[in-house]
């Protein structure tokens, strides 16, 4: 239970569905693991966050703890997130915490606790059939989490429930209210929750005690153009807050970690067709034979575009049918077939 309204009304239905229910808050950092405090209270994992979820356990009559995984969570989610924007790389971090924490040390806990299932209030469906767990989009598209759920198995499917699936967000905060959920209007979280200001590059100073080097902006063909404040401070696709007087619109088309160097170009070449990504989950437990036709998506907010995956030995190569801007390493790649969620894997 995050404390926002969405766990909470996960919470409230999986009683009402007369489980027997503990509440938990994960304890994943201190505010000084970052020195930076949130700006306007849309991040998660805060105190005020624990007491909220708390707040609702008590009045669903359900026993609460906080569980702390502190550790856990600055080595495989805030040491990796460090360690991507020095490669040069842009990382998401919330994959991370659902793969290594919410489906990973929280599963363990649970079966300590002799729990069957872990509930959240992720916006996604779970569908059996056979003896095969299959993960769908939520019904609402506008709310679809499934994009940061592709790590998970069929073991982990199979003891896993979304209870918001088939409800919009409207809905959701509808039965907050009618329950009296002193939550039911808080803000959805926006941010990072340990970069509650948006501020990746002084997080990232924080957590490697590394200062970032300036070095050189150049063109595909090398030639420099200007100077850079460290590659932590870039991404692909970036146009804003470049410093460069160009004369027109330009971007963050590359970056080399190995020569310290960012590369300007147009719009156009950012522009592509193909896709390799690592470690790729496949769903269904197996990757397929042949390649598949299905669509894709890169980036969270993207609308996924068709092409065909061609399984390799140690991931996934993607062809979209139509080029698709900028890919960029660190992200995910993640394919589906309609509503049902093929799989993922981390874009190189």
């Amino acid at each position: 239970m995050s404390g926002g309204v969405d766990s909470s009304v996960a919470a409230l239905l999986t009683k009402e569905k007369g489980i027997d229910c503990i509440g938990c808050t994960m304890k994943l950092y201190e505010a000084e693991d970052t020195d930076l405090e949130p700006t306007d209270g849309r991040t998660c994992c805060s105190l005020d966050d624990a007491e909220d979820a708390r707040s609702v356990a008590r009045r669903l009559g359900m026993p609460f703890y906080v569980f702390n995984y502190k550790d856990e969570f600055r080595q495989r989610v805030m040491g990796k997130f460090a360690a991507c924007y020095e490669r040069g790389e842009t990382p998401n971090p919330c994959i991370d915490c659902n793969n290594y924490l919410k489906f990973g040390k929280l599963h363990e806990r649970a079966e300590v606790l002799g729990c069957d299932f872990v509930v959240t209030g992720h916006y996604a469906r779970i569908e059996k059939v056979g003896d095969e767990y299959f993960l769908k989009k939520a019904l609402d598209d506008t709310k679809d989490q499934s994009y940061v759920l592709y790590g998970l198995t069929q073991e982990k499917l199979a003891h896993t429930m979304f209870p918001l699936g088939e409800l919009t967000k409207a809905e959701a905060r509808l039965i907050a209210e009618k329950n009296g959920f002193r939550n039911a209007n808080k803000p959805d979280s926006q941010d990072i929750c340990f970069v509650p200001n948006g501020d990746y590059a002084s997080v990232v100073e924080k957590i490697t005690g590394n200062h970032p080097e300036p070095g050189d902006f150049v063109d595909k063909d090398g030639k420099v153009l200007g100077r850079h404040q460290g590659i932590i401070n870039y991404t692909i696709g970036q146009r804003k807050g470049l410093g460069l007087a160009m004369g027109h619109p330009v971007f963050v088309c590359g970056i080399c970690p190995e020569c310290n160097q960012v590369v300007i170009g147009e719009n156009d070449d950012l522009m592509s067709k193909t896709c390799t990504a690592k470690n790729f989950n496949w769903i269904s437990g197996h990757a397929p034979k042949e390649p598949v036709r299905c669509s894709a998506k890169t980036r969270y907010r993207m609308k996924e575009q068709p092409g065909t995956a061609y399984p390799t030995d140690d991931g996934v190569r993607f062809e979209f049918d139509k080029p698709v801007r900028a890919i960029t390493p660190g992200q995910s790649l993640v394919i589906y077939d309609g509503d049902l969620v093929l799989g993922g894997g981390e874009i190189i």
